[in-house]
């Protein structure tokens, strides 16, 4: 009997990595899910028997699934596949009734690994193709790729801080769009309500790619950072100048580290330089306006639980690296093989 399993990510690529991960001689039928509200959607409908579920979702995140899963008393087992590698995000899942947690991005050996021991799967003895889709997937885009591509390097970036300072990192979906200096501005504005903030900012370089790696923290984050970090009140400014440097060594190089392994890049990082402190974000961004013009932009939003602490880490590419970007990531791309049917 065909069993009815349910993709559910926000990530087009992330989708089709799972998809071409299960193996094909499995007797499903799949259906995808890009949100939480639509899974759970599919879920009543009776079209997810098993899932594999995201975390870091737009909607309704993979943690409320879960919620809900458990106060339904849905009968869905259910695997975790998320970029969010923190130990503590594991150990919630697990609480919350996911049979285990397996990281992005989908490696088949582990996949079927994983199926096999919880006897899901039994690898068939005939080489047929049993598994089948509800419906075909559109194509991806570079845009796509590097979209997801940001949410993994960002999910290791947040596990080296979750580690080094012993708390939750709450982590957004990256956001990748084209956007003038301006633009970029009335973003970082309108999806705040802190008034000042202080950052720094470090160049990249390599592989035919350059730009700069911006950290930004509301003025409410940085006592909580130092405290977290041990750092005696002597003198505040020095302080205050210490946690930006030591933080942006932290996620905006375990980010780029992280996206450069992907792309298989090693680019050159250099030392952090303030961009201002207490301040609005217009007079940062435009203060520096003059370096970054029409760019392609990668900002990440994140949070620590429990502590007033709010950031957002982005990256700026020069314009002149965007094609050598697009053609690297164009190769990256889960096409162009026809998804079984």
């Amino acid at each position: 009997m065909t069993t009815p399993l349910l993709i559910c990510d926000d990530s087009l690529v992330a989708r089709k990595q799972m998809l071409r991960s299960l193996p094909p001689d499995w007797d499903v039928r799949v259906s995808f899910a890009s949100d939480g509200e639509e899974c759970l959607r599919y879920l009543l409908e009776g079209r997810g028997d098993i899932l594999l579920l995201d975390l870091n979702m737009p909607v309704l995140d993979g943690y409320s699934v879960l919620q809900e899963i458990r106060a339904r008393d849905l009968p869905t087992l259910v695997i975790v596949v998320s970029g969010d590698i923190q130990p503590e995000a594991e150990q919630r899942v697990l609480d919350l009734g996911a049979m285990t947690m397996i990281r992005k991005p989908t490696e088949p050996a582990t996949l079927h690994r994983v199926l096999r021991e919880f006897g899901l799967y039994t690898p068939s003895e005939h080489s047929e193709t049993l598994l089948e889709t509800e419906e075909s997937l559109p194509n991806t885009t570079w845009h796509d790729v590097l979209q997801e591509q940001s949410n993994i390097a960002m999910g290791q970036a947040g596990d080296l801080l979750a580690r080094l300072l012993g708390v939750f990192v709450e982590l957004a979906v990256p956001r990748v769009s084209m956007l003038a200096a301006s633009e970029l501005t009335m973003a970082l504005s309108a999806g705040s309500s802190h008034h000042k903030w202080s950052g720094v900012c470090q160049g990249f370089i390599g592989g035919g790619l350059a730009g700069e790696a911006l950290l930004l923290f509301s003025d409410s984050s940085i006592d909580d950072m130092a405290d977290l970090l041990g750092y005696a009140e002597n003198d505040a400014d020095q302080r205050d100048l210490e946690v930006l440097m030591d933080l942006s060594g932290i996620l905006a190089g375990a980010f780029l580290k992280g996206l450069g392994e992907q792309l298989h890049l090693s680019p050159r990082i250099t030392p952090p330089a303030v961009l201002g402190t207490h301040v609005t974000i217009d007079d940062m961004i435009n203060h520096n306006s003059h370096f970054w013009e029409q760019m392609l932009t990668i900002e990440v939003s994140f949070a620590v639980e429990g502590r007033d602490i709010l950031g957002n880490l982005l990256l700026l590419f020069t314009e002149d690296s965007i094609p050598r970007l697009q053609e690297t990531l164009d190769y990256l791309r889960p096409d162009p093989e026809d998804n079984p049917s």
